[in-house]
């Protein structure tokens, strides 16, 4: 098994519409493609007053390293864009692959 995590820093002030829209729209356009067997959304927690915003671990599993790079290649690049036309800079993320041993 192969983990695309997809770690999120999200504003306080667009959380709520960010939590609606990955579950009813974002996550299911991903895993519509038929990449991914399943997946978890996750908050971090923290306990740092002085934190900014809310972070989120969004977690994809597939089958295969080839099932993810099929995803990076032929799909990741239109639906990240629309995530980011969506949140511009209120959002901040990167990625990381991990594999299962």
């Amino acid at each position: 098994m192969v983990l695309y995590n997809v770690t999120v820093n999200v504003e306080d002030g667009v959380l709520q519409d960010w939590m609606t829209w990955m579950k009813n729209h974002h996550i299911p356009e991903i895993m519509s493609t038929g990449c991914f067997v399943e997946n978890k959304m996750l908050r971090l927690i923290n306990d740092d007053p002085e934190a900014q915003g809310q972070t989120f671990a969004v977690q994809y599993y597939a089958k295969s390293m080839s099932m993810v790079n099929d995803y990076l290649q032929n799909h990741a690049p239109a639906i990240a864009q629309k995530h980011v036309q969506r949140y511009m800079n209120r959002c901040v993320s990167f990625r990381t692959v991990l594999e299962e041993i």
